[in-house]
Parts: structure tokens; sequence; C-alpha cells
């Protein structure tokens, strides 16, 4: 094939290099996770999280990564809100809180976390290892 109608080929999928290695460029899968009030000492403080090659200053990068893997579905956000509609529970489990900013599968993340109810806690403890297990429930 003519190299010009290669180079046409990859310009229209959106490549930046033509030959053997020309690829798409793979998403981003890096976070800072802040965790803070959590009840342990080392759980508390800042961590970055790479993925798709694990590693970063994160506790436990191979099983924060492994679990944002597993939620990380089609049409779904593992870093999505509670709706504001929701109906939560009025609980208080501790004053922990968390901030995750970052891009994770491309798209940017800028979400916050806390234990302020029912529906905080469960949105939590769904993102553990990500977020540290507290010493509350």
């Amino acid at each position: 094939m003519p190299r010009r109608v290669l180079l046409t080929l990859a310009l229209a999928a959106g490549l930046t290099s033509v030959g053997p290695t020309a690829q798409a460029e793979a998403p981003q899968y890096r976070l800072t996770v802040t965790a803070g009030d959590s009840g342990g000492p080392d759980a508390d403080g800042t961590f970055e999280l790479r993925c798709h090659l694990a590693g970063g200053t994160h506790r436990d990068p191979s099983g924060a990564c492994a679990r944002l893997d597993e939620l990380t579905t089609p049409g779904s956000d593992p870093f999505a809100p509670v709706p504001q509609d929701a109906q939560c529970t009025m609980q208080y489990s501790g004053p922990a809180t968390a901030h995750i900013t970052g891009t994770w599968a491309g798209r940017p993340v800028d979400a916050a976390f806390d234990r302020s109810n029912g529906c905080e806690i469960a949105r939590w403890n769904g993102l553990v290892p990500v977020l540290p297990a507290t010493s509350t429930p």
C-alpha cells in the first residue's frame, strides 16, 4: 500500500504517527488520592496511584487498580456523586474525608468523599482499597 494511503488512513483513525509503531494513545490511569481523619496514620495523606502498570505511592496500587477496573463498566462512573434525590439513612460514621483527582480511563476525575450519611458511607466503602478502610463502620 503506498505511503500516502497509509498516512491518510492513519490520520483518519486519529493516529499521530505512521508505520509499524503507529498506535492510538492509551487512556490515562493516574489519580491523586488525599485522605484525612480516616482513623489510621498510615492511611491518611496524599498518594499517587498509577494503573495499567500499577505503581505510585499508594499503599496498595495493585488492589486499588483492580477495584477500579472492576467498577469501571460501560455507562458507569466509579467516582459519581450520590444522586441528589437519593434517600439516605441519617447516620454519621466519623470525620473521614477524601478527595480524588486526576484521569481515569482518559476522563478527568475530581471527586470528594465523606462518611456523613448511609449513601456516602456505602460510596466510600465501595472504593476501598482506593480509599482507606476506616476504623468506624
